[in-house]
């Protein structure tokens, strides 16, 4: 019998599965996918990200895939640009926004590096119970043959189509509707010092420096939109980069290197992490719009919540539902702030009046606009920074 059975290898379940094999327990982490192999998702691993990855020693392992880091962060409003760099996060202040062939090939290693027992092309069938507890899984391997495990906790660490989620019928809650259909693509010869961001009414597009000397464009439109986007997504979005001089001339220079990935299918929604002998971890557990590009940086996060809540209830520390119970609180006082946020901006709708008073408040104030790119980075509070008192001091010193 395994301790944990991870579903999902990716950026949630091989950081789970690693560190709580570095605890001492017996891991069996399995994925439908091999590895090294592409994902769609967002690339950013914001500083409190990359503060984790240097905590674990993967740090060099990112910084040695040809992925540069970058501190600049710069927000274009049109008449002006806020630029700066965020305050650290335990002495950290880059940002990496490594492919996902390249992210998850480092984690999986990692894993397995650890004592993780990896098992990948497994095709997962059910989770198992035991009257009301689930005590493991079964499946498919590579070549087809049924496989049974047990385990004192299965962890799902499947994505938002989680079928551990599914099966254990986690409920869902302050769920809210897609509100973006989002593509990407990869551009080569396109000079670039750190991330830009460009929102405009309806619209937006962030580019920002990968793996091999590569250019990644993210762009979102309104969710109503995806229809008519989707029969055109390059003319749609050349279209649109008229809105955005200081970047259109750079990439219509540029060669595309990819074809557009995207979709129009980004819930918003918390899932309740666990239950008796099941967990959930990232997306999992709890997805979002990707405007703020937070979830990697969050799965990170979670995972090191969750392997500690796991390793006080299975070393019977605490009472393992308490524990886990615990992961469920610090994991959604964690992650509210930067959900509410991040559904306000994927609206894709103008600023209200009081933040473009703000954004004109710290247009030239260096010390608050990198504290601004802080709230937006997580190493600022934002509900300290975005409260009443704190932006009319920021719009009276102005």
């Amino acid at each position: 019998m395994y301790d944990a059975i991870v579903v999902g290898a990716r950026c949630a379940g091989s950081p789970t599965a690693m560190l709580l094999a570095r605890k001492g327990f017996r891991v069996l982490l399995v994925d439908r996918a091999t590895f090294p192999s592409d994902s769609m998702s967002t690339h950013f691993i914001h500083p409190p990200g990359v503060a984790q990855l240097k905590r674990w020693g993967l740090l060099e392992r990112v910084a040695a895939s040809n992925c540069p880091p970058f501190t600049k962060m710069s927000l274009d409003l049109g008449p002006f640009a806020l630029t700066g760099t965020c305050p650290p996060a335990d002495g950290v202040r880059e940002h990496y926004a490594p492919r996902r062939k390249v992210l998850d090939k480092i984690l999986v290693d990692a894993a397995v590096e650890g004592g993780v027992e990896l098992r990948e092309g497994f095709r997962l069938q059910e989770i198992r119970w035991d009257s009301d507890r689930v005590v493991g899984i079964s499946g498919h391997s590579t070549d087809g043959t049924t496989v049974t495990e047990d385990a004192r906790v299965v962890v799902g660490a499947d994505g938002m189509r989680s079928l551990v989620a599914q099966a254990v019928q986690a409920p869902e809650y302050n769920a809210k509707p897609a509100l973006t259909c989002a593509y990407y693509t990869y551009w080569s010869g396109v000079a670039i010092e750190g991330a830009e961001l460009y929102p405009r009414d309806r619209w937006m597009v962030i580019a920002f420096p990968t793996n091999d000397d590569l250019v990644c464009t993210f762009t979102e439109w309104p969710h109503e939109e995806f229809h008519s986007v989707r029969t055109d997504i390059e003319g749609a979005f050349l279209d649109k980069l008229e809105l955005t001089p200081a970047l259109a001339g750079r990439i219509r220079s540029a060669k595309r290197e990819a074809n557009f990935v995207g979709t129009a299918v980004l819930p918003n929604f918390f899932r309740k992490p666990y239950g008796p002998g099941w967990a959930l971890v990232g997306d999992a557990g709890f997805h979002k719009d990707p405007n703020m590009a937070q979830g990697i940086t969050d799965a990170f996060r979670d995972a090191e919540l969750l392997a500690e809540a796991i390793d006080e209830g299975l070393s019977e520390r605490q009472p393992f539902e308490e524990a886990l119970a615990g992961y469920e609180q610090q994991r959604n006082t964690a992650a509210m702030p930067g959900y509410e946020l991040n559904l306000q901006l994927a609206s894709l709708q103008p600023p209200s009046p009081e933040m473009q008073q703000l954004f004109g408040a710290l247009h030239g104030n260096q010390t608050e606009t990198d504290r601004f790119w802080g709230a937006i980075e997580g190493t600022v509070s934002i509900p300290e920074f975005f409260s009443p008192e704190n932006m009319q001091r920021i719009i009276s010193m102005a």
